[in-house]
């Protein structure tokens, strides 16, 4: 076996969603042969990436097959998470991609979507942090269990930073974080404004792979804020099965279409889409309609991004501040895990450039 033999095998492992072999990709590095051992390591677009499994599985027959088939192979992953961020880095300057949550309406679970998408995209090991930017009505505090605690201020490189609260190994901040629970957040826009712009310059989210950020539901000024702010990667929209939340979703959608917000729609995601008994595990009522999330979709030509069940758990855990990613339901944590994997594999082949119509049919 020699490393020239290895790399040509390899060159017949497609990296699934980006449609080139690995060694074109520059996704091979250290290649290391004794004997019948070789080993190597694979560099991925995102430590959350779905297609390990897959990846490594297709270069151990390869080499098997084209190599050697008494070869023991060993597979190694690392990471780098692609970024497509052309801006100067002013602001947010570590953070790679930022993934925008936003719904037409509220009450359709946006906040629950946000948190437990953070959630499953730092457990598949990349660097997360949450922003919530629910001015009005400010969620994260309960669902995290951080009621009642502040956030600590920091000196960066001579200025005073606001350093983000950790939970469940992701970092957290939210206008709940700063202001008495009891007060209501009675501000104009223009002061709500100024908030979602401190959270972006002043607070120290240091390196992230992917920051989260929870907007509040419409369409309005903190919107236009943030996406004339910051550069973000892409929006997930979340809306519920029933009909007078998808015709408000479809103003969420419209308002990426206008030529000030010039951000990328990662995909679609359907929340509450059908009630399942703990006790009946199998079964699914659809109370809220079926599958108008997946209509509303095709309709655009959107990514579907999956559906996420409507379980008592999902409730008592962001109650109780134990996202439903942290606890025992398996069914529900399956179904954030499969609905985050499309997100991060959206966002990497939109960083590779890739059209919009081939995301589409990966990944719709």
């Amino acid at each position: 076996m020699t490393e020239e033999k290895i790399l040509e095998a390899l060159r017949n492992v497609q990296e699934p969603d980006l449609g080139k072999d690995l060694v074109s990709l520059n996704m091979v590095k250290d290649i290391e042969i004794e004997k019948n051992y070789v080993s190597f390591t694979v560099v991925l677009t995102t430590p959350a990436c779905p297609m390990k499994d897959h990846i490594k599985n297709a270069c151990i027959n390869a080499i098997k097959l084209l190599v050697n088939k008494e070869a023991v192979v060993k597979v190694n992953f690392t990471s780098n998470t692609t970024t497509r961020r052309a801006d100067d880095k002013a602001v947010l300057p570590k953070v790679k991609n930022i993934i925008a949550v936003v719904s037409g309406k509220g009450g359709v679970g946006k906040s629950t979507v946000s948190a437990n998408l953070a959630l499953a995209l730092s457990q598949g090991g990349a660097k997360v942090g949450l922003m919530d930017a629910d001015i009005y009505g400010p969620s994260v505090p309960i669902m995290f269990g951080v009621r009642g605690e502040r956030p600590m201020m920091m000196e960066v490189d001579g200025k005073g930073m606001i350093a983000p609260l950790e939970r469940y190994g992701i970092k957290l901040i939210s206008i709940g974080l700063l202001v008495d629970e009891k007060n209501a957040v009675v501000w104009r826009g223009p002061m709500a404004s100024s908030a979602i712009r401190q959270f972006i310059t002043d607070v120290y989210w240091d390196e992230l792979d992917y920051l989260v950020v929870d907007m509040p539901p419409g369409t309005g000024d903190i919107h236009l804020t943030l996406m004339q702010t910051v550069p973000v990667t892409g929006a997930v929209i979340v809306t519920t099965p029933q009909d007078v939340a998808l015709a408000d979703a479809k103003k969420g959608i419209a308002m990426f279409g206008q030529a000030q917000m010039n951000v990328p729609i990662i995909g679609l995601v359907e929340n509450m889409s059908y009630f399942t008994p703990a006790e009946l595990p199998e079964n699914k009522y659809y109370i809220f309609g079926k599958e108008g999330g997946k209509r509303l979709a095709d309709e655009y030509d959107l990514p579907f991004l999956g559906q996420i069940p409507l379980v008592q758990s999902i409730r008592e855990g962001g109650d109780i501040g134990i996202p439903i990613m942290m606890g025992d339901d398996t069914i529900t944590r399956k179904a954030f895990e499969g609905f985050a994997a499309q997100v991060v594999r959206s966002i990497a082949m939109r960083n590779a450039n890739m059209d919009a119509a081939k995301v589409m049919a990966t990944v719709g």
